[in-house]
């Protein structure tokens, strides 16, 4: 039985991650400032015996370091997230992901925790593989595009980490996750199936952004999280990257028409172009595909979850809400 601390742990995966520890009979402690997470993601454990709440900004320093004491492990996952906040606040995301990162690794340095941080896709930037494996390039965009600021704040992110791991041999793991989805997720910042599923139930138009060429594959959060704590909890994987999510590749042209099908078929796609959400100076990639070798020969498993099977959850868990 751990001790866990849970940056984030409000937010979409956060959230299903508690709850995971919970119920492998971990205590569990939750930081989130409930600026993107919110309190009703935990409300199935509230009050739980082993949980335990904080409200605050992981730039808080002093309370980072009353988060961290007395726990065993550290799961970093808060962070600035969403294309949309990211691409009209490169100043917060830069500040949010970055610094508290460097604070957090120096306290585990003190206490001793393992620790798993939270990566992205976005880290690849714009390489121009059909699949991404975990030692590939990053390649990102020019700063004058502020979509790649999120990529670069958490490839200095890994960087930190690997250099605690190398000069303290601090025990960290790394996975970069790829388009985590699930009941919880909202559409607010970008997240593509909570968006469409939203707009498909309240009748259309489901909006395409470009021509939907674009290719992303989608990985159930439970499954995720699975992956976070065995990862976490394997010698195997310290000091080590780790990419997670389903390597099962859709359009997203392909992924409003299954929406659709099982929504409500009546309902019309709408193509819109970028610069209408995202602004003049956004640039997308087009395929997003991770090679998942790693990860499967490290824990024995990948989110493996159809997606049709993973589509009817979502919107089961949208019509109840």
């Amino acid at each position: 039985m751990a001790r866990c601390l849970v940056t984030g742990g409000a937010g979409f995966i956060g959230s299903h991650l508690t709850q995971k520890l919970l119920a492998d009979g971990h205590h569990v402690k939750v930081l989130d400032n409930l600026s993107t997470g919110r309190s009703d993601n935990l409300r199935d454990v509230a009050g739980h015996e082993r949980l335990k709440i904080m409200q605050g900004s992981i730039t808080d320093p002093v309370l980072l370091a009353e988060a961290t004491q007395g726990t065993d492990v550290i799961y970093h996952l808060a962070a600035a997230v969403g294309v949309k906040l990211v691409a009209e606040d490169p100043v917060r995301t830069i500040e949010t992901n970055i610094y508290p990162t460097d604070s957090l690794l120096r306290l585990a340095i003190q206490g001793g925790q393992r620790f798993y941080l939270a990566s992205t896709s976005e880290v690849y930037g714009k390489n121009a593989k059909s699949d991404w494996c975990e030692e590939d390039d990053l390649q990102f965009g020019p700063t004058s595009r502020p979509r790649w600021a999120y990529g670069c704040s958490k490839a200095i992110d890994e960087f930190l980490a690997l250099a605690y791991h190398q000069k303290y041999n601090l025990p960290i793991v790394i996975g970069r996750f790829f388009n985590v989805v699930g009941p919880r997720q909202v559409g607010n910042y970008g997240m593509v199936i909570p968006r469409f599923v939203e707009q498909a139930l309240a009748g259309g138009p489901v909006t395409v952004y470009d021509d939907g060429s674009q290719v992303r594959c989608f990985a159930h959060v439970r499954e995720v999280v699975d992956c976070v704590v065995s990862l976490t909890e394997s010698d195997d994987a310290r000091g080590r990257i780790f990419n997670i999510g389903s390597d099962q590749p859709i359009s997203m042209r392909q992924l409003a028409e299954e929406v659709i099908k099982r929504v409500d078929p009546a309902v019309k796609i709408q193509h819109v172009p970028y610069q209408e959400v995202y602004g003049d100076n956004f640039e997308d990639v087009n395929r997003r595909v991770p090679d998942v070798t790693r990860l499967r020969e490290t824990i024995g498993t990948s989110p493996s979850m159809p997606l049709g099977d993973l589509l009817d959850d979502i919107i089961a868990a949208k019509r109840s809400a």
